[in-house]
């Protein structure tokens, strides 16, 4: 009797390491026979599976350290360009139209467009031309129809 139990113990121990066995080697052969396509996805998969894993582990400590320099360095707010808001005496062209104090560029900039505006010079087929009138043929040199971005040109040739 103990050498039968001893025997089946020997083939129970057997059976459970064939089985995990054969599926490993036949699978191994169904990858040598599939395409290189199917054989990439397995190994995407397993790849995929690792980079997430790590990347979940630095993902924790990236949020910490943002958090870190938020405490430790308040972010400054933007400082403007000093050319920008330095104060330029416009033209007595442009005067008419903004006025004759002296106004940093973008100021200026502001107030043509809020005449364009006022007086719907703006064009409205293309929004992006400005259809002028008397006051503002003169500061674009005699043009009857400019471009926003050449009004900037024509604007900056009459600030001193």
């Amino acid at each position: 009797m103990a050498t039968a139990k001893k025997a089946a113990a020997k083939s129970a121990a057997k059976k459970p390491a064939a089985k995990k066995a054969a599926p490993a080697k036949k699978a191994a052969p169904a990858k040598k026979a599939a395409p290189a396509k199917k054989a990439a996805k397995p190994v995407a998969k397993k790849a995929a599976a690792k980079p997430a894993a790590k990347k979940a582990a630095p993902a924790k400590k990236a949020a910490a350290k943002p958090a870190a320099k938020k405490t430790a360095k308040p972010k400054a707010p933007r400082k403007p360009n000093a050319a920008f808001m330095k104060p330029m005496t416009p033209s007595a062209i442009l005067a008419a139209v903004v006025g004759s104090n002296p106004l940093p560029r973008t100021e200026v900039t502001k107030k043509v467009w809020d005449y364009i505006k006022k007086n719907k010079l703006q064009d409205a087929a293309n929004k992006r031309n400005i259809n002028a009138d008397d006051k503002l043929k003169a500061v674009f040199g005699g043009k009857k129809t400019v471009s926003m971005f050449e009004m900037t040109k024509l604007i900056s040739g009459h600030l001193k």
